[in-house]
């Protein structure tokens, strides 16, 4: 049996009896079998792997984390959640997810596997934000990830008394980096604060209100698109005028899902010589989350300074 995250805004299909089906089997040892976790480590588990870069970068050597959804080039409206992590949850000390109606496949597995040991980090819980809220993307804000990171720390300390003070240290190493990351922003922000990109969903959205932009395309596109529905004919048409007519000075697409109103905005953008530049919801392999940002920030800079599109991230 499998959990399916049908749509980012509404989570998994499969309700809660289905979640303890799939909990019992993999418990029972009819799934594959997960790797184990190092001696002396914290087993950690992650929604998203940029949540597992920053569990990582935090905890160093005392952690073993694994990502449920680590693949940049899947579309995460089709993503199946395997029997295999609920094993994982089941062993694991620390959970760290998203929440914001984003992973709620995690909520299923962890209430059909409970364990007193383990502490759940919700980025969308450490911001005081509602689940209702209409951006999901959280990792973007340029403010979520050093509360978050706090969080996890302050468990890892709990859960490891003893490296307390390492973990203490690696956490300030990671806000120093984050430190870097705050710095380019406002430099780009004095650079270009005020110019008009589009969008094809709010995934970058709170990165691109810190980078000082204008988001011209509707918020109703946008959520249309992100959730799987066909926009109104008259958005569309607002968002291919916004294009055609250049009145943006780039065009962000989701790398990871594409239908064919995204796939014509995309080419209606290349045959205007308006800019590209693909977003990630999962962070690319080889990346940091601190270095993730900073390459999105350096092709939405190149879109605007020189013209030039960005479809991939390297």
């Amino acid at each position: 049996m499998i959990l399916s995250n049908a749509s980012r805004r509404r989570g998994p299909r499969l309700g809660l009896a289905g979640g303890l089906a799939l909990a019992g089997a993999a418990l029972a040892g009819c799934a594959a079998a997960v790797p184990p976790v190092a001696p002396g480590t914290i087993a950690v588990v992650a929604a998203e792997s940029q949540y597992a870069d920053v569990v990582s970068q935090v905890g160093g050597r005392y952690v073993s984390v694994a990502a449920v959804m680590d693949n940049p080039n899947a579309d995460p409206h089709g993503f199946e959640v395997s029997p295999s992590v609920a094993r994982e949850v089941a062993r694991a000390r620390l959970v760290v997810q998203n929440g914001a109606g984003y992973d709620d496949f995690m909520r299923v597995v962890e209430s059909a596997t409970p364990s007193p040991r383990r502490r759940v980090v919700v980025a969308q819980r450490v911001l005081g934000l509602a689940t209702s809220i209409p951006n999901p993307h959280l990792w973007y804000d340029p403010a979520t990830m050093p509360a978050v990171a706090a969080v996890i720390e302050a468990d890892l300390g709990r859960i490891d008394p003893a490296h307390r003070v390492y973990f203490a240290a690696r956490l300030a190493r990671f806000d120093a980096a984050m430190g870097e990351l705050r710095a380019r922003i406002a430099a780009f922000h004095a650079r270009y604060a005020g110019r008009r990109v589009a969008t094809t969903e709010p995934v970058g959205d709170y990165l691109l209100s810190a980078l000082g932009l204008v988001n011209a395309t509707p918020f109703r596109f946008q959520a249309d698109v992100m959730n799987g529905v066909d926009p109104a004919p008259q958005d569309v048409g607002t968002v291919e005028a916004l294009v055609t007519g250049r009145r943006v000075s780039a065009l962000l697409v989701n790398a990871q899902v594409s239908s064919p109103v995204t796939t014509t905005l995309t080419g209606l953008a290349e045959s205007s010589h308006v800019p590209v530049v693909a977003l990630y919801e999962t962070m690319p392999r080889g990346f940091t989350y601190q270095r993730w940002m900073a390459a999105e920030i350096e092709a939405i800079k190149r879109a605007l300074a020189t013209g030039r599109s960005t479809r991939r991230l390297n």
